[in-house]
């Protein structure tokens, strides 16, 4: 009789603190167990990660843009000075081309004024050059 009246003892210490572990938590008099989602709204989480793969997905072509530019400009330069290394009236290692967009900028010393033309037309006739500016100087 005694080890059953202390079963009756500890199942009812048990449903006791079911019922204030419950209430405390905010589900209120009852002997369910919290719900698996613990509070959390799953549709405001679910459009917070939205958001966050939207500006993700923004900066991402935002640096994917900036790096084709950026390959780009020097791709350009680079065909134009292997043009000019590959010419035998130019002498490449005195000029340098610096490239914004398809705008090309030659600056350097060349040795005549053949030279300066001729590398202005080297540039000129690469493809994708919209606009040549001339900053060579003839002479030393």
């Amino acid at each position: 009789m005694r080890a059953i009246r202390a079963m009756m003892v500890v199942l009812l210490v048990l449903i006791i603190a079911v019922l204030v572990y419950n209430y405390r938590a905010g589900l209120g008099w009852t002997l369910q167990p919290p719900s698996a989602s613990g509070g959390i709204d799953a549709e405001q989480v679910r459009d917070r990660g939205a958001a966050a793969a939207q500006n993700a997905a923004a900066a991402a072509k935002t640096v994917v843009e900036r790096t084709e530019e950026v390959v780009g400009d020097a791709s350009l330069t680079a065909k134009i000075k292997s043009k000019m290394a590959l010419d035998d009236a130019v002498k490449s290692i005195n000029i340098n081309v610096t490239t914004d967009g398809s705008v090309v900028t030659l600056a350097g010393s060349v040795r005549s004024e053949a030279e300066r033309k001729r590398a202005v037309q080297l540039a000129r006739e690469t493809a994708g050059v919209t606009a040549v500016i001339d900053r060579m100087k003839v002479g030393n």
